[in-house]
């Protein structure tokens, strides 16, 4: 199980991450998501030990991540930017990574190799940006780690390989129990793969939720009456959104399902939906409650 207890980091002044507290169990793929700038790297860089926390625990296993040797080699970090040393190719740097760890496994590296189709003898600072993050993959998965944290993973990858990847992911979680953090902005990959959803702003974690539990926690109703809405009909619901579409009322409301289909029943519409929402639309609106302005935030 990866831990965070009362986790806060400074840099100089300015409060990157404060007093989160986060749980991810075995086996889960863990979606972080957030405005930017609201904290999900410097999250994600505790996690994997590269930072130290001024405050707080983070912990795998009940053990320190910071420092601790044997639980770094049972993880991987892939940032929004894959380091490699300088003119090393693919397979130069696949000798280094057996190296440091244990688990590395030369047969999968030849199979992804072979999979992926990229040659093991180009040095990879020649490559393009999609070509480093598919080699940064393939050093990644032949490591075979028990954790493996992704900052941005997809960006720069065609669709045929996002599918390849995600299928690599969603193989080894069923396989081995892999336990997968993913931050990214594309919220439709998110939601396709992942299990569980943190939101993150301004550094605090502002809800943490099975995403199952997630959707089912707010709405979209589509609602339309012969004379008006009714002045009642939306008491006592918890309204995120509203909004006024010719005579059709569009609201965001959180909340069950079934109180709130008996309550809006009960005013006898002419019209009335209620929809799922995507997880794109859920953060929006989640943000948008707290007075966030959403601009640019959304692939």
């Amino acid at each position: 199980m990866i831990e965070m207890k009362n986790v806060s980091k400074t840099f100089d002044r300015y409060q990157a991450v404060e007093n989160v507290n986060l749980s991810i169990e075995k086996g889960s793929i863990y979606g972080l998501i957030g405005s930017n700038g609201a904290g999900k790297t410097t999250l994600l860089k505790l996690l994997a030990g590269i930072y130290r926390q001024d405050r707080g625990e983070v912990s795998i296993n009940e053990q320190a991540v910071y420092e601790n040797l044997d639980q770094k080699q049972k993880l991987f970090f892939i940032p929004d930017q894959p380091y490699f040393l300088p003119h090393y190719t693919i397979k130069q740097m696949a000798q280094f990574y057996k190296s440091i760890y244990p688990s590395w496994s030369d047969e999968r590296f030849q199979k992804l190799a072979k999979w992926f189709d990229i040659d093991l003898k180009k040095r990879i600072h020649t490559f393009s940006k999609g070509w480093q993050r598919q080699a940064a993959f393939i050093l990644a998965f032949s490591t075979l780690p028990q954790i493996l944290i992704l900052d941005e993973p997809m960006d720069g990858l065609d669709p045929v390989v996002r599918k390849k990847v995600k299928n690599l992911m969603i193989q080894d979680v069923a396989d081995r129990e892999m336990t997968i953090l993913i931050s990214s902005h594309n919220l439709r990959e998110i939601e396709d793969i992942c299990d569980h959803i943190g939101i993150i702003h301004r550094g605090s974690l502002l809800l943490e939720k099975e995403l199952d539990d997630l959707k089912s926690d707010i709405h979209k109703i589509q609602v339309a009456y012969k004379e008006g809405m009714p002045e009642d009909s939306l008491e006592g619901l918890y309204m995120l959104h509203r909004e006024k579409r010719g005579s059709v009322f569009i609201c965001i409301v959180r909340g069950k399902e079934e109180k709130i289909a008996e309550q809006i029943r009960k005013t006898k519409p002419v019209i009335f939906d209620l929809l799922p929402l995507t997880l794109e639309e859920i953060f929006i609106y989640e943000m948008g409650d707290i007075g966030y302005a959403i601009k640019n935030v959304i692939v």
